[in-house]
């Protein structure tokens, strides 16, 4: 390994997972530039999740995959702190259990640390369970960017399905991160205002791609406003009043329904043809 190059940990808390985790390890697995450990941390999954992540590490003995389990708390943000703090990368990578990466993103993450300052980065996903997955990547980045316009740049955010960060940055912010026992925030906001507490910065970079599940559409009209105005809450709990911050709430609630519409039509399409006689 080039010297110059950081070493990157990928994370993937996980949770009754069974369905997903085997198309996300293989993800990791599989990129341009190894990852130097893939750590899945299991949270008392009582479903095939251990499992699965056993019969990779047997069927893929060369790749750094460990399975640790997190057992003393129910929940993502104790998962991910526990993972992260395992971690022994000098980059830490944070990924969904149902993100599935881009070949190239290890390669990329290490070139953004390579050639910025930043101390965290972040980028945009493409929904693989939804049509036009290459013209939705470029509608995710253009939505991204735009949140960033509309909130004047003052907070870069973190998106927690695709984000990583240097080590030092997690040590400086890991005993303040929120522990959110009501789980009423994002967890991924939590992290971006304590990096900014600590004048630590976080860059969007575009090419920095994973795929992830669309299932939040799913969600009835009710439970989407309750996770959309985690964002309000996450800033309530940190005193923030800003009007410009609200621009992510905006943007996440005008394509719900566009958005759950054409998932409901393309899902239609594939179970359609799936009953067609062979």
């Amino acid at each position: 390994m080039d010297p110059a190059r950081p070493s990157v940990s990928i994370v993937i808390p996980a949770y009754n997972e069974e369905s997903v985790i085997r198309q996300c390890l293989i993800a990791a697995i599989y990129q341009t530039i190894p990852a130097d450990e893939i750590i899945v941390v299991d949270n008392k999954s009582t479903d095939n999740t251990a499992n699965i992540v056993k019969m990779i590490q047997h069927e893929y003995p060369e790749s750094p995959i460990t399975l640790i389990a997190q057992t003393e708390a129910q929940g993502l943000i104790p998962t991910r702190n526990f993972g992260l703090n395992h971690a022994s990368g000098d980059v830490l990578g944070r990924i969904d259990a149902d993100s599935v990466l881009e070949p190239d993103w290890v390669e990329e993450v290490q070139k953004a640390f390579m050639t910025t300052g930043a101390d965290a980065f972040t980028g945009p996903v493409v929904y693989y369970d939804m049509p036009l997955r290459r013209f939705g990547l470029k509608a995710d980045d253009k939505m991204r960017q735009l949140m960033l316009r509309l909130a004047k740049h003052q907070y870069h955010f973190l998106f927690g399905s695709n984000m990583a960060m240097r080590r030092t940055a997690w040590e400086a912010i890991r005993n303040e991160t929120c522990l959110d026992e009501r789980d009423e925030m994002h967890e991924d906001i939590d992290l971006s205002l304590h990096l900014a507490d600590h004048e630590l910065r976080v860059q969007y970079v575009p090419s920095m791609v994973s795929g992830m599940s669309a299932r939040r559409l799913e969600d009835s009209p009710r439970d989407y406003r309750y996770y959309v105005t985690r964002f309000e809450r996450t800033y309530k709990a940190h005193n923030i009043n800003k009007i410009a911050l609200k621009a992510p709430m905006v943007v996440f609630f005008s394509v719900y329904f566009p958005a759950k519409m054409l998932r409901a039509v393309h899902t239609a399409s594939i179970n359609q043809l799936a009953r067609r006689p062979r």
